[in-house]
């Protein structure tokens, strides 16, 4: 499980929530949850399902981008480049994904390998 977007999308639920003025028993009986599992969701202790989430949105009216954290309340988005690989050839992205399934012999071997072509 994602911890952070499952506290993302807590945290979004029980605004949109109190903002609607519901209690957590409104919302777990809207979406057809017991009201345990979707008190979990509002603390981060899980992540919906896809179905779920959609039946959030439409329960809370809220924007599945704000469940996700990816805009704001006032639909701004929040959108950042991803984590890793910004602005990277792809090239370079293709050599990243098959080094991550090396392991640390392999790793070593070829770095020994780029030394020597770097030499060239």
């Amino acid at each position: 499980m994602d911890k952070k977007l499952a506290k993302t999308i807590g945290e979004a639920a029980r605004s949109a929530r109190l903002r609607a003025q519901l209690t957590q028993a409104d919302v777990a009986e809207m979406v057809d949850l017991v009201t345990e599992v979707y008190g979990r969701i509002e603390r981060g202790g899980m992540v919906p399902s896809v179905p779920t989430l959609l039946r959030l949105c439409r329960a809370l009216r809220i924007s599945a981008d704000e469940l996700l954290g990816l805009s704001g309340p006032d639909g701004a988005l929040k959108l950042s480049e991803p984590p890793n690989e910004q602005g990277e050839k792809p090239e370079v992205r293709a050599v990243l994904r098959v080094l991550r399934q090396l392991d640390s012999g392999q790793i070593k071997l070829l770095g020994r390998l780029a030394v020597a072509l770097k030499k060239e």
